[in-house]
């Protein structure tokens, strides 16, 4: 059992560092003893992890009370006990800067991969990296909350939302400089996948400006005579202004940072239309995005672990901050 031993203030106080350069520490002892009271330091015969060895308190020798000296010296505090609080930047840049700026030898890094709201946390203060090494608070902490681009937040207001010829006409022109061309690989990958062809931003642009689609529908009817029961199907067919057999893309691609400032990604769309009542309406829905934004999160996260040269995890912090 760790037990405190009281001591001469005055060499112990000194010797220790507690009271700053300049302290008239014979005075405060003279003046105390006159008042029956007087300043001791109280000392560990074991240490106890995260407790300092020795502390200064002040002692009424007439009632026998034991008081902390520290709130004499906190008004005179000119700088923190310890670094805490977190740092919020807003790019993969400044993430990187300021993490390697503040960083120890026990710093290291979270990825938080929920593709929805993902992102990187460096953990300044964490607990000591060899084994059966100390505890750290874990509070001083720089965060990226990895801010959707305006492109992803563009081309996502419309997933899954039909969108009339006009609407449909009007985001497309809009956002022309998003699409890309496929390339061999991705024609090939997605025609093997799912049987249809990836359109060149021109066909998506030509779709976009006035399509024409005229539709004819045949009705065929089948009877089993000797059930009673029948069965009627529409055969539908779609046409261009031309009349020519109309062929419409499955898909397209595009080509936007998923996040502000950051590398552009590669990102399939699916094109889906239907006619309803004479016109047509549009669907687009983004390709797998989850995919896409975990895979970015986690190329950002190794990027930051390989210039900070810190360790990297997948998840969060036991600690709150």
């Amino acid at each position: 059992m760790t037990k405190p031993t009281i001591e001469s203030a005055a060499g112990e106080l000194v010797a220790s560092s507690l009271l700053p350069a300049g302290v008239d520490l014979a005075s405060i002892t003279e003046l105390s003893d006159k008042a029956g009271s007087g300043l001791v330091v109280l000392s560990l015969e074991e240490a106890i992890a995260g407790v300092p060895k020795t502390i200064p308190v002040f002692v009424n020798r007439q009632d026998g009370r034991v008081e902390s000296v520290a709130p004499l010296f906190e008004p005179y505090r000119f700088a923190p006990k310890a670094k805490t609080g977190t740092a919020n930047v807003t790019t993969l840049e400044s993430f990187v800067e300021l993490t390697d700026r503040h960083k120890t030898e026990d710093s290291v890094i979270f990825a938080d991969t929920d593709w929805q709201d993902p992102s990187l946390t460096a953990v300044i203060d964490y607990h000591q990296a060899v084994s059966g090494g100390d505890a750290d608070n874990g509070k001083h902490r720089i965060h990226y909350a990895f801010p959707r681009s305006e492109e992803w937040k563009a081309w996502a207001s419309i997933h899954n939302k039909p969108l009339d010829q006009s609407a449909f006409a009007e985001f497309i022109e809009d956002h022309i400089a998003d699409l890309a061309a496929p390339d061999t690989m991705e024609a090939e990958d997605f025609q093997e996948k799912f049987g249809f062809k990836v359109a060149y931003p021109n066909e998506l642009v030509a779709l976009s400006r006035g399509l024409a689609v005229h539709t004819e529908t045949r009705v065929k009817s089948n009877l089993v005579l000797q059930s009673g029961e029948g069965e009627i199907t529409w055969d539908e067919e779609h046409k261009d202004a031309a009349g020519n057999k109309l062929k419409v893309p499955g898909m397209f691609i595009l080509q936007i940072p998923a996040f502000h400032m950051g590398a552009p990604l590669r990102i399939p769309v699916r094109l889906r239309y239907r006619v309803k009542a004479g016109a047509v309406v549009w669907t687009v829905l983004l390709y797998r995005p989850d995919v896409f934004i975990t895979q970015e999160v986690l190329r950002d996260l190794e990027q930051a672990a390989r210039r900070t040269e810190l360790p990297a995890f997948v998840g969060t912090p036991e600690m709150s901050a």
